[in-house]
């Protein structure tokens, strides 16, 4: 069985992620929020429990659904609620927004708003990773996270063949919520059998359906434990997940004609929070809600309080020095 600690921590990691996002979509009708919002609510599982076995030296790469998996890594909050209201003391200096969150320094390469890009910056980086280790002698890892749309791009299959080709330290993470914006997955892909076509580059590969925050974990931790001590990458998991807000912003859109409410009712039974929260006692669950509330409550004073950038910032990063 699961020891309390890691019921607790998991728990704390989707719960915040959740609670966070939420307060964004209260937020979001102010002017407040200066981009637009992805929101992960309903798949909180698989960022929580692919980010858990990880070291801090190891990096992680996502889309531009990436509040979860910056919360997960460990990224820091006041910086990510200010760089949402476009502020200074943002993770990008409040100049990338929602869609491009970046904390190098705990391990979270900058997410991009194109579909598919950051799946082979990931794997060039896991390149110098590999060749890193051959001086430190010690291997981190590389996770590269996207959803089931950004497997149809083609870079996606380019990285494949040269991360199998060079045998990288990579765990490649599709998130398939069978849904490209507005188009369920059954109108994209003439199978879905996604894990055989990676397969064929001679990559081991995972598929998950459930959504189970232990099987994923579980799942990654031996991945990760083999690209680090094994030398034998990369490795590609397929989680089945369910965002139940629309595709940007924060409405309930499941009377909208691309959805199915039956598949939505399932999934919210299937709830890994509120799993884990029947594992956890009374008291316990109370003291990480009430610090879950005091690091959210945190993180929207500091970006309030924030600055704006300076007008000069305009010109600043535009040109490499």
């Amino acid at each position: 069985m699961y020891t309390q600690e890691l019921v607790a921590r998991l728990y704390k990691r989707m719960s915040l992620i959740r609670r966070f996002e939420l307060r964004l979509a209260e937020i979001y009708h102010t002017d407040a929020i200066k981009s637009p919002v992805h929101l992960s609510v309903g798949q909180e599982s698989i960022a929580a429990a692919v980010c858990d076995p990880l070291d801090q030296g190891d990096m992680v790469s996502n889309t531009y659904r990436c509040h979860a998996t910056y919360i997960a890594k460990g990224g820091d909050l006041n910086e990510m609620m200010a760089e949402l209201y476009g502020k200074a003391t943002g993770c990008a200096g409040g100049k990338a927004g929602s869609m491009h969150l970046v904390d190098i320094k705990k391990g979270i390469l900058g997410a991009s708003a194109v579909v598919g890009t950051t799946i082979p910056v990931a794997t060039g980086y896991a390149l110098a990773l590999k060749r890193e280790a051959k001086t430190t002698g010690h291997q981190r890892i590389m996770v590269s996270v996207f959803g089931d749309g950004g497997t149809e791009e083609g870079c996606f299959y380019e990285s494949m063949n040269f991360a199998a080709l060079h045998q990288l330290p990579i765990l490649y993470v599709c998130e398939n919520n069978r849904l490209a914006i507005h188009t369920p997955l059954e109108k994209r892909w003439a199978t879905d059998k996604l894990c055989e076509r990676v397969a064929t580059y001679g990559i081991e590969t995972h598929k998950i359906t459930t959504a189970d925050v232990f099987e994923v974990r579980d799942t990654v931790a031996k991945a990760v434990n083999q690209l680090r001590h094994a030398g034998k990458g990369p490795i590609f998991l397929e989680c089945a997940t369910y965002r139940w807000l629309e595709h940007v912003g924060p409405r309930d859109d499941h009377d909208d004609p691309y959805r199915d409410l039956e598949e939505y009712q399932h999934w919210k039974e299937n709830d890994q929070i509120v799993r884990l929260a029947k594992m956890l006692d009374a008291a316990t669950l109370q003291q990480l809600e009430d610090e879950i509330t005091a690091e959210i409550s945190t993180a929207e004073a500091f970006a309030e309080k924030s600055p704006y950038p300076a007008a000069e910032e305009l010109f600043a990063h535009v040109y490499a020095n």
